[in-house]
């Protein structure tokens, strides 16, 4: 089933990209989602290649995106930007979770929508791959507005950090809120959370 409303949940905000192998769910943050064509139905995400659900969904390619809504709090951000690198269970706490056509969980909370596609293409980006994929399956699950970076940095993200200490300057990751103290952030830093890059880190003054 296709609702192409679900279409307009995308295009800005934040995601849960979930993906599944054999009997294994992972899951991650991306902030990159857009529909390119509409005959055939397609959109395109990025997806970093510093964590586990990047190099399943190259296996797969298949997944859910989930557009996070109004009503999320930190802890989707926790739970799955904080550990898009590690080996876990990403739905452990999960009793039956609801899953797509296609077997993938999608979340029971946090979200307004989720898109299930198919990926056809994958090209390399240097840091990140752009997948372009094929829309199988969506769905609208509430009429709450989906999540915009304007709204995440005023009422869900950490609050801002206290200055650097004498002698050293601070950056703090504006998608996680992890904190980094030195004389410079370096060109190739990836936060140790959440994989995102220097470009999403603010300096604290």
């Amino acid at each position: 089933m296709i609702d192409n409303n679900a279409l307009f949940k995308i295009g800005y905000g934040l995601y849960v990209l979930a993906v599944r192998e054999g009997e294994k769910d992972n899951a991650c943050i991306v902030n990159v989602a857009q529909q390119i064509t509409s005959d055939p139905l397609q959109l395109m995400l990025c997806v970093n290649k510093m964590n586990l659900t990047h190099d399943m969904l190259l296996r797969t390619a298949r997944f859910n995106l989930c557009a996070l809504s109004e009503e999320a709090t930190m802890k989707p951000f926790q739970h799955f930007g904080f550990q898009s690198g590690r080996n876990v269970n990403k739905f452990a706490e999960c009793e039956n979770p609801p899953r797509a056509e296609n077997g993938i969980i999608y979340l029971p909370k946090f979200i307004n929508s989720f898109i299930s596609g198919q990926v056809n293409r994958a090209i390399d980006m240097k840091t990140h791959t752009m997948f372009i994929a094929n829309v199988m399956e969506s769905r609208v699950l509430t009429d709450v507005p989906s999540i915009t970076y304007a709204y995440y940095q005023e009422h869900i993200k950490p609050k801002n950090a206290a200055p650097a200490k004498t002698g050293k300057r601070k950056w703090v990751c504006e998608v996680c809120g992890y904190e980094y103290e030195g004389e410079s952030l370096p060109d190739d830093f990836i936060c140790p959370l959440c994989k995102h890059g220097k470009s999403d880190f603010r300096e604290v003054v």
